[in-house]
């Protein structure tokens, strides 16, 4: 991935932490996972764990919400890329696979997190597996629910798009509302 292509990491992001920055009726709302997705099917593992640690750090830092959980959640992201990057590889854009690897990607993801964020925070093992219970789900409802409306999207509008302009970004966000009407 070349320079011509920051303007797409920088819209990504700004998408990003406009979309978890808007107030939501349950925790854990998370579109990242829709938009690293085919950051990494396009660009391949490194740009993959780039695109995914940027998404969560750049969001707890703008946030004012930095602790030692936005290292090692961005690391877990970064390495969700990677993974992403090589289950999409060879898979067409569409919606099926985009939900498989959400749903795989994001309960490995909690798990990792929520052991790590138990451990950080002095809970024991059921406490931390239970109270992750509800979590994870919220996290499987938004982050599956992203990627299968927006992942496709983002692939052919962004990632693949090679003269990504203010009118491109129009189309994009037209293609993204017509999506979400048709169902």
């Amino acid at each position: 991935m070349g320079s011509e292509n920051t303007i797409k990491y920088l819209v990504s992001l700004s998408l990003i932490i406009f979309l978890r920055i808007l107030p939501t009726p349950f925790p854990n709302f998370d579109p990242i996972i829709a938009f690293l997705m085919p950051f990494s099917k396009g660009y391949g593992k490194k740009a993959g764990f780039i695109f995914g640690f940027f998404a969560l750090i750049s969001f707890d830092f703008i946030s004012g919400r930095v602790g030692m959980w936005t290292l090692y959640c961005g690391l877990a992201y970064g390495a969700i890329g990677i993974f992403a990057a090589k289950l999409l590889k060879k898979r067409k854009n569409n919606r099926k696979n985009y939900g498989i690897v959400a749903i795989l990607s994001i309960i490995v993801y909690d798990v990792i997190t929520a052991f790590l964020f138990g451990l950080e925070f002095h809970q024991s093992l059921p406490t931390t597996f239970f109270g992750q219970i509800p979590f994870t789900l919220y996290h499987l409802i938004s982050g599956v629910s992203f990627s299968l409306i927006f992942s496709p999207i983002i692939y052919t509008q962004i990632v693949k798009n090679k003269a990504l302009s203010v009118e491109r970004a129009k189309l994009f966000f037209k293609d993204m509302l017509n999506y979400m009407m048709e169902g």
